[in-house]
């Protein structure tokens, strides 16, 4: 997708965003004024449609606005940790808004920023990686457990799955699949350790292209930083943080 395209799809899902707060929330002018620092007259056109914010302010507006009624008080909602301090995620991986808001961030954050492929791993980042490769316009590709027949030559990257776990994890891609000119954004639905999502890296790194960043709904605790570490021109965009559960 070009900038142009990208900037004003931005734009336009910024005033979706503005509406569903007016008339879904029923927030009023006056206090949306007060969070985002326009005047009322300024949100009410923006609201009707008379005119779109450039693409700076509705950068600004969009974090504002989905913090007030966008995707991270829906996901806090759902997230309920067990006595081992997991938590079952088939209530968001399968639900078509809560991937189509998440698309959208990551559209509003990675807005501008040189993306050409998305890249997960099988299976649970599967539906938030395809969402998001839909909302950037570029290519989605699948690391697997597995080698499949009829791909002659792959890239594979080996880690160790915990710390203690004791258990090996190797993921596979098509060795064609990333080029050394692409710039891949990394895509899961969450980070908790940061092993899968280093091993990702590693397979993009092997392909010596380079990456835009990490996207994922959910990080839990800390240890995650360590592993995921890059330069400015590569962020770790997360839409929620969330404790530990033994923290």
């Amino acid at each position: 997708m070009s900038t142009h395209a990208e900037d004003l799809k931005l734009r336009l899902m910024t005033i979706e965003l503005l509406r569903t707060a007016k008339y879904k929330r029923n927030i009023t002018y006056r206090v949306l004024s007060a969070k985002t620092g326009l005047p009322v007259t300024v949100l009410s056109r923006y609201a009707k449609g008379h005119v779109l914010p450039n693409t700076s302010r509705a950068k600004d507006l969009w974090k504002i606005l989905t913090k007030l009624v966008g995707l991270e008080t829906e996901l806090r909602s759902r997230i309920r940790f067990d006595e081992t301090g997991y938590f079952d995620n088939t209530d968001i991986v399968g639900d078509y808004n809560i991937l189509q808001q998440a698309a959208n961030y990551a559209l509003a954050n990675f807005a501008g920023k040189r993306v050409t492929k998305i890249l997960t791993a099988a299976v649970d980042g599967i539906p938030l990686a395809t969402m998001v490769a839909n909302a950037l316009g570029v290519n989605l590709i699948l690391a697997k457990k597995n080698k499949e027949v009829g791909v002659k030559a792959f890239l594979e990257e080996t880690y160790i799955l915990g710390k203690y776990s004791g258990v090996t994890v190797t993921l596979f891609i098509p060795k064609n699949s990333i080029k050394k000119r692409d710039s891949v954004l990394v895509v899961d639905d969450m980070i908790k350790s940061g092993d899968t999502q280093e091993a990702l890296v590693h397979l993009v790194k092997k392909a010596r292209a380079e990456i835009s960043g990490v996207f994922s709904l959910i990080a839990v605790g800390d240890e995650w930083k360590k592993r995921l570490k890059f330069s400015n021109n590569a962020p770790v965009e997360v839409v929620t943080y969330l404790k530990s559960p033994f923290e």
